[in-house]
């Protein structure tokens, strides 16, 4: 079923049954489906609607949106409603909305995926399985919500905040193409700011390291991170306690197009 036709669809379901249904949520993440916040958060959503989890077997943090074409895939059925993907976070979506009956009763009426145990900021959001979970759903035309937090932190009231905002972005938006991102500081203000991203600065680091044959592997990434002041973004916004929610486009196109005009025109010099 294309894409179009599986948004049309959805949109006449809802208009049908919104009154007479609960309303179907896919729900994923990236820590895997046994994490205390896709837990938390199954539980908030199951008290306004039915929910479907699909979520990888193991860790997948920062996998961001890869699809695995090259190996096999397996559905591991833990309970009812519950089900493992020994894949990425983009697969469990994948596999959820292409599998016909096997996962999912019809198709669902959004997505969600968290909450995320970390903070998914700033460019955080373009290496996150977690937003990509989401991105996912939301590329097939429907609403979805990506919902981290700060750890150490209340997974139950950040689970609440989440639910909450899925509901609303149901009801306002349902059957669309949207996606939000949700991050929740462990010291919450109890409010909310919708903020654009920021910019987070890593430590880059590779460590180079021997195994016991004498056979070199290495690690990368570094742990400490910073931002700088920036008014209006979600880094700042979470600095004040706010948790914050920015809408992500699906687009990544710029709306300035001189220098690929330049470019493609020859009018730059070497």
């Amino acid at each position: 079923m294309s894409s179009m036709n599986s948004v049309h669809t959805t949109r006449v379901l809802y208009a049908m049954h919104r009154h007479t249904m609960r309303p179907l949520v896919l729900l994923s993440n990236d820590d895997g489906y046994f994490a205390p916040g896709i837990c938390a958060f199954r539980d908030a959503l199951a008290t306004w609607a039915e929910v479907i989890t699909v979520a990888p077997a193991t860790e997948q943090s920062a996998a961001s949106h890869a699809i695995s074409l090259h190996r096999s895939l397996r559905i591991l059925d833990i309970e009812p409603g519950v089900h493992a993907i020994d894949g990425t976070p983009a697969d469990c979506v994948y596999v959820a909305f292409s599998a016909g009956t096997r996962i999912l009763p019809r198709l669902p009426d959004m997505v969600c995926s968290g909450v995320n145990a970390g903070l998914n900021l700033g460019q955080d959001t373009f290496y996150s399985g977690t937003v990509a979970a989401a991105r996912e759903g939301a590329l097939r035309g429907l609403p979805a919500l990506a919902a981290s937090m700060e750890i150490p932190g209340d997974v139950v009231a950040a689970a609440k905040l989440a639910s909450t905002i899925a509901r609303q972005l149901l009801y306002a938006k349902a059957g669309e193409a949207t996606l939000l991102n949700l991050n929740v500081p462990a010291t919450w203000n109890g409010q909310m700011r919708a903020c654009r991203l920021g910019r987070r600065y890593y430590e880059d680091a590779v460590d180079i390291r021997r195994d016991p044959r004498g056979r070199e592997y290495l690690w990368i990434g570094g742990t400490h991170v910073t931002h700088k002041d920036d008014p209006g973004s979600d880094t700042d916004a979470f600095d004040l306690g706010f948790s914050t929610l920015t809408t992500l486009s699906l687009d990544l196109s710029s709306r300035d197009d001189v220098l690929a005009n330049a470019v493609a025109s020859g009018g730059l010099s070497p």
